[in-house]
């Protein structure tokens, strides 16, 4: 629609999420316009600020940090949504009332982006991310490879009220390559396995891609001489569970949230082909098509230049049929094209 401020961010909402990842941002030093969009302008106002005197100490970017209206969408570059309903420690709303609102939410606000733009890349962090992800490209026709998801932390519905899974893909991935280093004594660096599909109680691990160094998980207890034998339903159910764990101690999450939004952003602006799991539409992978799900993606500054089938075994193969038909069937309670 028109051009594009190369190095501008716009945050949509101000809470916990909102502002760290505001913060996490700003330590990064590769953006120089950052524009805060959020229903109270006083919390909006006050977050700036309080970011804003950091831009006084060595070694941090003096961006132009400001609050502003839907219009400064116009030319930016990235747009991170964290706006929406969250869950708290203790709440027992309804999910499928959590979920109609959070519809509701993603819906006005993208009437609001698309007024000023189909350009800039949306990272959507509200939740549940799958379903707002999937509504959000289809309903305003946004480019596919413009427009992905990653976990938002407290907000994940079917966590809390399941209690049975977390939310999405990025974090979750990190979480698990954490607790897997950790077992076997080396930087969670150099483990690759990622927790792929729904962002929430089907999300699966396909261990036949798991390795360290090359090195296949079938293979770790005997290669880092662990004492006890590694029990795949325990990680992938304490990968699930801790960020749940995490609101249940501390109120709501924002850390990890924020730096996995700060690894999505730094790819996009030094274009650095990173693979990363997002929540994308699926058109046509692995047969698929009709949902949004976390798939490895090729993360460059067009946004998604590519989506990567990993090879899956047949217990892989059955996760993924099962996550598909969940997606699918909860798209279609809520949103019929």
């Amino acid at each position: 629609m028109g051009t594009i401020s190369y190095g501008k961010l716009v945050i949509i909402g101000a809470g916990n999420v909102g502002s760290a990842i505001l913060n996490s941002v700003l330590r990064m030093n590769i953006l120089d316009d950052i524009v805060v969009v959020n229903r109270n302008q006083k919390k909006a106002l006050g977050e700036v600020l309080d970011a804003s005197h950091t831009t006084a100490f060595a070694y941090s970017a003096n961006a132009n940090i400001r609050v502003g209206g839907y219009e400064e969408c116009a030319d930016a570059q990235i747009i991170v949504i964290t706006a929406g309903p969250s869950i708290t420690p203790g709440n027992s709303r309804d999910r499928m009332v959590l979920l109609e609102k959070n519809v509701d939410v993603m819906n006005n606000i993208m009437e609001q982006i698309t007024r000023y733009t189909k350009d800039a890349i949306i990272i959507v962090v509200s939740n549940p991310l799958d379903i707002l992800t999937y509504i959000a490209q289809k309903k305003f026709d946004y480019p596919a490879n413009k427009i992905f998801a990653y976990e938002a932390g407290k907000r994940a519905v079917a966590a809390h009220l399941e209690r049975t899974g977390r939310t999405g893909t990025l974090l979750d991935t990190a979480r698990f390559n954490k607790m897997l280093g950790d077992l076997c004594g080396v930087d969670a660096k150099n483990v690759t396995g990622f927790v792929l599909g729904e962002h929430g109680s089907t999300s699966f691990i396909p261990w036949n891609t798991v390795n360290i160094v090359g090195v296949p998980f079938d293979e770790f207890e005997k290669q880092f001489e662990l004492k006890e034998k590694l029990d795949k339903e325990k990680l992938l159910h304490d990968t699930k569970v801790i960020g749940l764990d995490i609101v249940e101690l501390k109120g709501y999450t924002s850390s990890g949230v924020a730096l996995s939004a700060c690894r999505l952003i730094g790819s996009i602006v030094r274009n650095e082909k990173s693979v990363v799991p997002v929540s994308t539409v699926v058109s046509g992978q692995y047969g698929m098509n009709g949902v949004a799900m976390s798939l490895p993606c090729v993360i460059s500054k067009n946004g998604i230049d590519r989506i990567l089938e990993v090879p899956l075994d047949e217990e892989g193969k059955r996760d993924l049929k099962k996550c598909y038909h969940y997606l699918k069937s909860t798209i279609e309670s809520v949103y019929t094209e």
